[in-house]
């Protein structure tokens, strides 16, 4: 069997690369259906889904390379001629099907892999070239919108896969001609054809419809991946059942009249999660805060009331996840409060008090360090908290898959309040 294509028949080289593909996308396809639906209950389960999502990953980025050499080695080869150039609507639609799903074995992997890039937090891919591209920041938009390029492609790629095989079975069983056992392995015996001089059909009619079709499919998929990432029901879902009460802020005492309004300022978070670093922040928090330039007689210079939206916690792939009874349980606690007086230590100052969060109070003592200049303050600082202590990952006990430290990371820009 020859290696190169004819105008009649495939070469060997080229069928290797048609049926290796169908295999790779048959596996991966099945491989991501059952990644999609494992339980992440325990420590093991959580470890064997990350294994399958990794293989789901790399084995995309194995055909995303097979691909590009399929498409390589098709441009340089001549490509059999129809053997019914008279039907031309049939032989558009079939061409049309080809180059769809040339764009798919490219658009679906490497959306895959864009979605992949901008999240943090989940199943890495095995190779030793890094999980980041260039130019592809971390963002929960763009993330949404590559996770919808992926799924409606994929859904795409289905349609065009029955169609592909549906026009081979109508050669096979109704035509009873060779286009399929063109593909097949082996050399069938048929006739040479004259090479073709495409005069017969514009050969750029099939390319322009797919590129058409495809620009329709992502345009719809950003559409979706952008009301999904500003309105989905991470953000919108409403608690099941009412949070039990927060403790009532302390006085303020003397501090009272010395308020101030936040301007801006991050909260942020981050923990190790299979051994990597995972952050992510808080985005709907507010913050009440007293402070008086001297301190009281017990020493206090103010008081900080923080109540925070955890359902605005944004920690990449795994938001979604970090939102359920087994972690944050955010329908049955929305909100979590840091109840703290502001006291001076020796090298800056500290709010001493209680965090409650996921219905657990806890003592906390959060050092911080603190500029103030023309009534503008800066606080910046940083705590360690063991997320057991607040009945979080309980199921979880052990840190080969999750740490038991969550570092917080606070930083804001405040002014006095006019009095």
């Amino acid at each position: 069997m020859p290696l190169r294509n004819s105008s009649s028949r495939y070469g060997s080289v080229s069928k290797t690369f048609h049926w290796l593909t169908v295999l790779l996308i048959l596996v991966d396809f099945l491989i991501g259906l059952v990644a999609g639906d494992l339980p992440h209950d325990t420590p093991a389960q959580i470890k064997w889904a990350f294994t399958v999502f990794s293989l789901h990953k790399t084995l995309g980025i194995v055909l995303l390379g097979l691909a590009l050499m399929r498409i390589l080695w098709a441009v340089i080869q001549p490509k059999p001629r129809p053997l019914h150039p008279e039907r031309r609507y049939e032989n558009l639609l079939a061409e049309t099907i080809h180059w769809l799903l040339y764009l798919s074995l490219i658009i679906i992997p490497l959306s895959g892999w864009l979605e992949h890039a901008t999240t943090t937090g989940f199943a890495p891919i095995w190779w030793p070239f890094g999980q980041s591209l260039p130019f592809i920041p971390k963002s929960e938009t763009l993330q949404g919108i590559f996770a919808a390029w992926h799924g409606i492609t994929t859904s795409l790629l289905e349609i065009v896969v029955f169609l592909h095989v549906a026009g081979a079975l109508k050669h096979w069983l109704i035509d009873r001609d060779h286009t399929m056992a063109r593909m097949l392995p082996g050399n069938p015996l048929m006739a040479d054809l004259p090479a073709p001089d495409h005069s017969d059909r514009p050969p750029l009619r099939p390319a322009v419809l797919a590129i058409g079709i495809y620009a329709l499919v992502l345009f719809a998929g950003s559409i979706a991946g952008l009301l999904f990432s500003e309105g989905g029901d991470i953000v919108t879902a409403q608690a099941t059942q009412p949070q039990p009460p927060l403790p009532e802020p302390a006085a303020t005492g003397n501090s009272a009249g010395h308020q101030w309004v936040v301007t801006d300022g991050t909260l942020e978070l981050s923990i190790r999660q299979f051994g990597k670093e995972v952050k992510g922040n808080f985005s709907d928090w507010s913050a009440n805060i007293s402070f008086a330039p001297l301190p009281e007689p017990t020493g206090r210079q103010g008081h900080v009331t923080v109540d925070v939206n955890i359902r605005s916690l944004s920690l990449g792939s795994v938001t979604q996840q970090a939102m359920g009874f087994d972690f944050f349980a955010a329908d049955t606690y929305p909100t979590a409060r840091f109840d703290a007086d502001i006291m001076p230590i020796t090298d800056g100052f500290a709010a001493k008090g209680t965090l409650t969060l996921k219905g657990v109070t806890q003592p906390l003592n959060f050092p911080f360090a603190l500029t103030i200049t023309d009534g503008v303050a800066q606080m910046s600082g940083q705590i360690s908290l063991n997320r057991l202590d607040y009945g979080i990952g309980a199921n979880l006990p052990d840190e080969s898959s999750l740490g038991f430290d969550v570092v917080v990371t606070v930083a804001l820009t405040a002014r006095k309040a006019a009095e």
